[in-house]
């Protein structure tokens, strides 16, 4: 006979630092109030993570069960870090969309940003997950040029 599978009562939305999850907000207030041991979280996240680049943004949804026991799943992080990281910025322009482009990106590079983050987009091919990565580009005050 198959175990009975758990019923999730609520399900958590976090990002987190990879290797960087502790009890302060908003970990801590967010697990505590759905009866979650917070360091068990923790300790589990920062290892699942310690192989990532220290402090990288990591989306993380986390189920909790009736009995307070927990799992979690966790995501690429969002394509604006991928974007950021490849053209070396620290943020996006502050005006998107009024002029004044903060930087160039190619479609090559949009490419390399979509083939990696493919699993966590909502799209079948490539070329579609490159129109999202292009218009998350476009919204950030980034041109993008054709090659």
């Amino acid at each position: 006979m198959a175990p009975k599978k758990k019923e999730v009562a609520r399900q958590i939305k976090l990002q987190i630092g990879a290797g960087a999850a502790n009890p302060s907000p908003p970990v801590g207030p967010a697990l505590g109030q759905a009866g979650v041991n917070i360091m068990d979280f923790c300790k589990a996240f920062n290892d699942k993570t310690k192989d990532m680049e220290k402090g990288m943004p990591v989306p993380v949804v986390i189920s909790v069960y009736g009995d307070r026991s927990f799992d979690f799943i966790t995501k690429l992080p969002p394509v604006s870090y991928y974007i950021k990281k490849a053209l070396k910025l620290k943020k996006g322009s502050q005006t998107p969309g009024r002029g004044g482009f903060v930087s160039k990106i190619s479609q090559k590079q949009i490419r390399e940003i979509a083939e990696s983050k493919m699993p966590d987009l909502n799209a079948h091919t490539v070329e579609a997950a490159m129109n999202i990565v292009a218009g998350q580009c476009v919204s950030m005050g980034i041109q993008v040029i054709e090659e």
